[in-house]
This record gives C-alpha cells, sequence and structure tokens, in this order.
C-alpha cells in the first residue's frame, strides 16, 4: 500500500450478490481510513449500484465494463469476484499492481495473489464473510484493526404506504436464491400474525416473480428500487428473514434481526456487527419452527 502515490486511483472490482456487496463496505472503510488520500472506484453492476451510493469511502461506480475501469485508470485493481468477467476487468483496468485471492481460477493474471483469510489473520477457523474480504485489506498493507460494521446510506426516508401510519413495523422477507434456503410460507404468516397481536405492522418484501399470494392479507412491497429498500429496512423495528441479501442489510443499519439459515453456513453469512438471532437446524430449515423465531425475536427485547 505504501507503494502508491498521494492520490492514486485504486479500483475494487465487486460483482454479483446484494450480500457480498454489503460486506465489501468494512473492507473499503479500512482502506479509505489508512490512505484517505486513495480515490477508490468500486465496480459493479448498477442493480446493487445504490449499496454504494453516498458512501464516504467511495469516491466512483464503475459500470462492470472494460472501457469505464481502463477509464478510471488505477494503480492498484482488487478484484473481490474471481469469475471470469471480473478476471477479464482485471486484465482491462492496466494497473500495475493486480490483486486478487490467490484461489480464484485465472490467478496467472494477478501481480500480487492474496492468501488464505486464514493464513493472513493468523488463525486457523471458519471466517465470516466481512472478516475475508478485510483480510485482502490487511496483505495489502492496511494495519489490523478491527473490522467495522458494514457501512449503507439511508436515502431519503422511503416510506410504504401502510394500514397504520402510526405502528411500529416488522420486516419479514421470506424469499431467498434457492429452496434449501427458504422457510415455509405458512410459517412466515404465522409469525406475522402472532406479531401484529403485539402492536407490530408486518409488512413483506418481495423481489420481481416471487409468489407473494400466502402474505396478500398483509402489506407488501414488490420489486421496489434497491434505494427505497435500505431506506425500509433502516426505519424498520425487526427484520426476520431468510439468509439473504436484505438480512445482511439490516445488519449494517443495526436492526435487531432474525435471520434462518438452511444450507449456508451462518459462521460465514450470519448477521455483522449487529444485535442479532441467528437459527439454524441441522436437519435442515424447515425444521425451525414458529415458536423459535417468536421466541428470538422476543429475546431481542422488541416484541412485548
Amino acid at each position: 500500500m505504501e507503494r502508491l502515490p498521494e492520490g492514486s486511483r485504486v479500483a475494487v472490482i465487486r460483482l454479483r450478490s446484494l450480500g457480498d456487496s454489503v460486506l465489501t463496505t468494512p473492507a473499503l472503510a479500512l482502506l479509505k481510513g489508512y490512505r484517505p488520500d486513495l480515490r477508490i472506484g468500486v465496480v459493479v453492476e448498477d442493480r446493487f449500484r445504490s449499496v454504494f451510493e453516498d458512501n464516504p469511502d467511495v469516491d466512483r461506480i464503475l459500470p462492470p465494463e472494460a472501457r469505464a475501469i481502463f477509464g478510471w485508470a488505477p494503480r492498484l485493481t482488487v478484484n473481490l469476484h474471481g469469475g471470469t468477467r471480473s478476471m477479464a476487468l482485471t486484465v482491462a483496468s492496466c494497473a500495475a499492481i493486480r490483486a486478487g485471492f490467490a484461489h480464484h481460477r485465472y490467478r496467472f493474471v494477478y501481480s500480487h495473489a492474496i492468501p488464505r483469510a486464514q493464513e493472513i489473520l493468523g488463525e486457523e477457523r471458519v471466517v465470516h464473510t466481512a472478516e475475508h474480504l478485510a483480510s485482502a485489506m490487511y496483505w495489502l498493507g492496511v494495519p489490523r484493526t478491527e473490522i467495522p460494521r458494514a457501512k449503507l446510506n439511508r436515502g431519503v426516508g422511503f416510506k410504504p404506504r401502510l394500514r397504520d401510519e402510526a405502528c411500529a413495523t416488522v420486516l419479514l422477507h421470506p424469499f431467498a436464491s434457492n429452496p434449501s434456503k427458504t422457510w415455509p410460507a405458512d410459517r412466515f404468516v404465522k409469525v406475522a400474525e402472532e406479531l401484529a397481536l403485539t402492536g407490530l405492522q408486518p409488512i413483506f418484501l418481495a423481489g420481481l416473480g416471487d409468489d407473494t399470494h400466502p402474505f396478500e392479507r398483509f402489506t407488501i412491497l414488490q420489486n421496489a428500487p434497491l434505494a427505497d429498500v435500505k431506506s425500509l429496512i433502516a426505519a424498520t423495528q425487526l427484520f426476520i428473514g431468510n439468509d439473504s441479501g436484505p438480512a445482511h442489510i439490516a445488519a449494517a443499519f443495526g436492526v435487531p434481526s432474525v435471520v434462518l439459515f438452511g444450507s449456508s453456513d451462518p459462521a460465514i453469512w450470519g448477521p455483522w456487527r449487529t444485535e442479532g438471532r441467528v437459527l439454524h437446524h441441522p436437519d435442515g430449515i424447515a425444521s425451525i419452527t414458529p415458536d423459535e423465531v417468536l421466541e428470538a425475536a422476543h429475546d431481542l427485547k422488541v416484541v412485548a
């Protein structure tokens, strides 16, 4: 890191998932905190652009195009993704220093291959994704300090049409990327009904193409812009959902959360640096009961 002249430009490539994008922000905070003179450009798809908007650690948001990253003219490019497309963008950047994890398939394009996070951290254990990404910054020369919470901008205060504007809200996200990570819809309904009796107003969050029929008696926010989703999550009193991107947004805002895990490992993908409860059953996510979810919500002292 000391090799970079004052005011150098850095490109950080972060493609694909919403959760990964959110969990990249602690690493960016470490880098900018150590070298505030650096100009950091994040290369990300447009659908996740809002994760990095108005982040003081990000100077430019770049589309994942060769022309854009070459035009940024970075001296250092850090590839945090590792797929074929991100490798092509790493090469297209023409940066003098091209860094990425050594386990990436096409690591030969790197001038500097970053070792395993466990080797960098000096601990042979399962590491959280936030630690894994931050370890790259440590290896590049950022001094070891505590890894902060993810950093997101709250937005303009978007509010959906609520049935009771004066009622505190609980946001439920009953969808996930595959069935093994998805708790049954009828159990989300049961939890929502019970929480409504305590005075919380349930809101269900859904994406384009998600089947919202089981939740139609409640307020539903479907296919909203990510900026609006961030704003809504930041203002809610409780988040309950499957292991997915919105759960990481809730953690970034410090929203008390109950996150249900199926096939993924909570030690790697659990809520980062926030008050939360993780529910995980060895026989699969369908073995988690509504009573367990409600008990976890009560433990967070949000529910009366």
